[in-house]
């Protein structure tokens, strides 16, 4: 246990939880409960994923869900308005909000005050702090909560939360939260350019959790995709979303050189599953391609060790949607398995490119096949990208680091707080 731990429980507001696409987010929170601190979720949603990841197993705090929809439990959410108007902050928190609902004037707004006066409502006695995962939803939540409470706030920004939102809502969040962090370079030079105090929002890159990562000795290879019955394996793990690239992926695979002999396993569910098997289809690719669908942390991995490399076409969505540093990319980089992506977002400051992995200019499909054909025809190369790969990881993305500037950040504020 970290002895600067603060005391008193710190309240985390999540979008949906649990969630295995942010595997990420609940490690950090299971190395804040290893680090001393007491936690207690709130969830705005309930979880759609069939399975979980060990570490959900692991964490013990307690989940509650906040009504999804409003008028799903009218009730409930009249009895925490009533209660919320006798609090102190009520009439701050409402200026905030009609300020808020006169340049975002839409249902979505009216249900996050309307979650905030359930979630102050409901406030456990120990409550002493609300953190925020998503600069978006979430903290709304968590900065209505706090104007409620009078209690401080401070949030984590990722990457879709970052580049989705508006330069005036991110300003005002910033100004009233405590602290930020967020885990890429990209995603701090921005939100510090919109703080009136750019040295409140750190970085803090996530990391992995190496024991469950164990460093993995790959053997050199001699494939280079010449045998029609050893084909070389390219796995991709990421949601079937527009922001990773995979009908670009598709181009850039039926691109390949037919003397070229490859298969192509993907791992994730997402809304644009059916339509990217559909242009597989059209490509003449169906047979060399399997999709997975969602499958747990332990799965994921043996698939990263079975592997020949790994590949993943993140683009910048027409939305302004991106990742910042996809954790897939440490994972595989974690097990010596060279990564081919894009120059895009926060990608280039883990991976230089021939020297821990390839990148190439996004949403361009003769590119990434150029890249994917050299890292399939150059196995020493391909060996001794991977291997610099993990090396990197294990020297400067352990979880751990993270955690302990988080609850470096929570004690440093906590002692100040009202």
């Amino acid at each position: 246990m970290h002895s600067h731990a603060p005391r008193g429980k710190l309240v985390v507001v999540l979008k949906g939880y649990p969630r295995l696409s942010e595997t990420f987010i609940a490690q950090e929170l299971h190395g804040l409960e290893l680090a001393g601190m007491q936690l207690e979720f709130v969830s705005l949603r309930y979880p759609t994923d069939k399975r979980t990841h060990p570490v959900h197993d692991d964490i013990a705090a307690s989940v509650n869900y906040l009504p999804e929809y409003l008028h799903d439990s009218p009730l409930k959410v009249m009895k925490a308005l009533f209660t919320c108007v006798g609090m102190p902050g009520f009439r701050v928190a409402v200026r905030h909000f009609l300020s808020d609902l006169r340049r975002d004037f839409t249902r979505n707004r009216i249900r996050r005050f309307g979650q905030a006066a359930v979630l102050a409502s409901g406030w456990p006695e120990d409550g002493r702090w609300l953190y925020a995962h998503f600069i978006h939803t979430p903290a709304s939540v968590a900065r209505y909560a706090s104007d409620l409470l009078m209690l401080p706030w401070s949030v984590s920004a990722h990457a879709k939360d970052i580049w989705t939102s508006p330069d005036w809502e991110l300003t005002e969040k910033l100004a009233s939260a405590q602290w930020a962090v967020t885990c890429t370079g990209s995603g701090q030079q921005h939100l510090q350019s919109l703080a009136d105090d750019s040295s409140r929002v750190h970085l803090s890159y996530h990391g992995l959790n190496l024991d469950r990562f164990p460093e993995h000795d790959r053997a050199t290879s001699s494939n280079a995709g010449q045998q029609p019955d050893n084909p070389v394996t390219i796995l991709s793990v990421g949601r079937a979303v527009s922001k990773k690239g995979y009908d670009t992926l598709l181009q850039a695979l039926s691109l390949l050189p037919t003397d070229l002999h490859w298969q192509f396993v993907h791992i994730g569910a997402g809304t644009e599953l059916e339509n990217l098997q559909r242009q597989a289809a059209q490509l003449g690719l169906s047979d060399k391609i399997q999709w997975l669908g969602a499958v747990d942390q332990q799965a994921v991995l043996a698939h990263y060790r079975q592997a020949d490399l790994f590949v993943l076409a993140c683009r910048v969505a027409d939305d302004g949607d991106r990742d910042g540093l996809p954790n897939v990319l440490v994972e595989a980089s974690s097990q010596g398995l060279t990564c081919v992506s894009t120059n895009v977002s926060a990608i280039p400051e883990m991976i230089t490119s021939h020297d821990n992995g390839l990148l190439v200019d996004p949403e361009d499909p003769q590119q990434l096949s150029d890249g994917l054909e050299q890292a399939i025809r150059e196995p020493e190369l391909r060996h001794a990208m991977g291997q610099s790969a993990q090396i990197k990881v294990r020297s400067s993305m352990d979880y751990r680091k993270s955690v302990d500037q988080l609850v470096g950040l929570f004690a440093d504020h906590w002692v100040k707080a009202p």
